[in-house]
């Protein structure tokens, strides 16, 4: 019994750096016609989430396992270690909610494509000032950080 508990614990030791280098897996759902949900795609990968993009003919079937409140819908919706996440929520602002996991939130939106959010960048155009918005099963949401373009504010 103890070789084998000393050969899982060798083991372990020696997989935990590459398993902590492997990038959060993120489910994202967008219909064919959705043009800022690769460069959002492109800004999780970037920030090492590893991101599935996933075109679909009904974003809404998802929408509905996900459950955003309707006025945070945004156009593109996924999943990331079971909380939902709605529209072009910055990778920065995706990591603190993994990392925090406020009691209660299930999810995190950007909804409206403020210019210069990821996915929504414009060269030489002022980004918007905005929040991603955690909400929770009731519907009810709140702030959960403020943004310029992919920058805390």
């Amino acid at each position: 019994m103890m070789r084998r508990d000393l050969l899982a614990t060798t083991l372990l030791t020696a997989a935990g750096p590459a398993l902590a280098q492997r990038g959060e897996r993120v489910e994202v759902w967008l219909d064919p016609n959705c043009g800022c949900g690769p460069p959002w795609i492109a800004h999780l990968r970037a920030a090492g989430f590893a991101a599935e993009d996933r075109v679909v003919a009904f974003v809404a079937t998802f929408r509905r396992m996900l459950g955003p409140p309707a006025d945070l819908l945004s156009c593109h919706a996924a999943r990331v270690a079971s909380l939902g996440l709605e529209g072009h929520a910055p990778a920065q602002a995706n990591r603190r909610l993994l990392a925090d996991r406020p009691a209660g939130i299930v999810g995190l939106a950007v909804s409206a494509m403020p210019l210069g959010s990821p996915g929504m960048e414009v060269p030489g155009r002022q980004p918007d000032i905005y929040d991603a918005i955690a909400w929770r099963t009731d519907g009810t949401h709140e702030p959960f950080m403020r943004f310029v373009g992919a920058q805390p504010a």
